[in-house]
């Protein structure tokens, strides 16, 4: 009975003991911020503001600091659609950079003109030693045939077949040795054979294509396909040396007069929606968030839809029907490439969380170019607060 009793006032003073250890270890890891750190751990990356410039007009992105590779989505995501390989699935995660998973043909746009760029230029702005990188670092080489090879680099069809090893190689495959690299064509059962399933692209520099550098990105067959990561430095490579955004109109300027918040309801004085629906996109719903805009005549009380409540109709073709044919609404200020979109909006401090969405686009054999609305977000983008100068862009209705 006795051994009984002390077994059991035992195990009451480590009760005790422990009780107040744990006590302790719980106060401490509020109390010095070694919960916060735990959950920093645990969490995925946040993506921050982009770098701005405050000019005559407006907030616009500092395109010498903005990458491809700086913007980091917080919401995971995954997508099946047609494309030329049959059905496609994209997929992303929270905490991933938008060049993982975006591919060239989502950006074909005017305002970047990202085709019409080649991996010298990339290279002599990043100061990327091509020669130290594979074929295989290059994944658009990967579907090549030789007609296509040919097609795109300048002057290769005249090389001898025995000067340039991956193309050596790849012919002996098929039991041919000699000739010019043009005249290869003329065999029928390697005329139509990808490199990359001839021969492993990993073997060869680079650089032993002769000036397959030089050759423009959309002289390739089906570049549209390479992922932002497959083409060399372009992750790193900042958006000031992508030729189409010269050609961007800044003109339409507001300024971020009063952000609203949820408990709006039914606002009808918009100046934001879509492509497809016009950008004056009525909010006929209890919850119409938003930042009201001020500025030149009828400019002044328009409201700036948070696309986080609000969706619109997005897209064109065949991918029209991805996400339901929906989209946040917002805006386009700085061309087709990503939509500006008001997001959080803190009405008590006056600021305005703004996020870029993006969207699929493939070239499909005798149909065309098809896009997706744009849903693949959000990428935290500009912030602003009330009087801040805000970029509307076209249209300027």
């Amino acid at each position: 009975m006795k051994s009984s009793f002390r077994l059991n006032d035992n195990a009451l003073r480590y009760f005790i003991f422990f009780g107040l250890a744990g006590s302790l270890f719980i106060h401490s890891f509020i109390k010095y911020g070694l919960l916060n750190q735990t959950i920093g751990l645990i969490m995925p990356k946040a993506s921050a503001q982009v770098p701005i410039v405050n000019s005559p007009n407006g907030f616009t992105p500092d395109w010498s600091r903005l990458r491809f590779s700086d913007m980091i989505i917080s919401v995971s995501g995954s997508v099946t659609y047609p494309s030329t390989k049959g059905t496609e699935t994209r997929s992303w995660r929270a905490g991933q950079s938008i060049d993982q998973f975006m591919e060239l043909g989502d950006f074909e746009t005017p305002q970047l003109a990202i085709e019409t760029l080649n991996l010298s230029t990339i290279a002599r702005v990043q100061e990327i030693n091509l020669s130290r990188l594979r074929l295989s670092d290059f994944q658009l080489t990967g579907w090549q045939t030789l007609p296509n090879l040919v097609k795109a680099v300048p002057g290769l069809g005249n090389r001898s077949v025995a000067s340039v090893p991956p193309i050596r190689d790849f012919a002996r495959r098929f039991g041919i040795n000699g000739g010019t690299i043009a005249n290869l064509g003329r065999y029928s059962n390697l005329r139509n054979v990808q490199i990359g399933r001839a021969i492993n692209l990993k073997n060869y520099p680079l650089t032993s294509i002769p000036n397959i550098q030089n050759a423009s990105i959309n002289r390739f067959a089906n570049w549209q396909d390479s992922k932002i990561i497959g083409v060399p430095g372009l992750s790193i490579l900042t958006w000031d040396n992508l030729p189409g955004l010269r050609t961007l109109d800044l003109s339409f300027v507001a300024k971020v007069d009063l952000p609203l918040r949820d408990i709006e309801a039914n606002r009808i004085r918009s100046i934001s929606g879509s492509y497809q629906q016009g950008f004056n996109v009525p909010c006929l719903q209890d919850n119409c968030a938003h930042a009201e805009m001020s500025g030149i005549g009828k400019t002044t009380g328009t409201q700036w839809m948070s696309g986080k409540f609000q969706k619109v109709n997005g897209g064109f073709g065949i991918l029209k029907a991805l996400n339901g044919g929906k989209e946040p609404t917002g805006r386009n200020p700085f061309g087709s490439s990503f939509k500006q979109v008001v997001w959080n909006i803190y009405e008590d401090s006056g600021k305005v969380e703004t996020t870029m969405f993006f969207r699929i686009c493939k070239t499909i054999p005798f149909i065309g170019r098809t896009c997706s609305p744009y849903f693949i977000g959000p990428v935290l983008f500009i912030v602003y607060r009330e009087q801040d100068p805000i970029v509307l862009g076209k249209p300027n209705s």
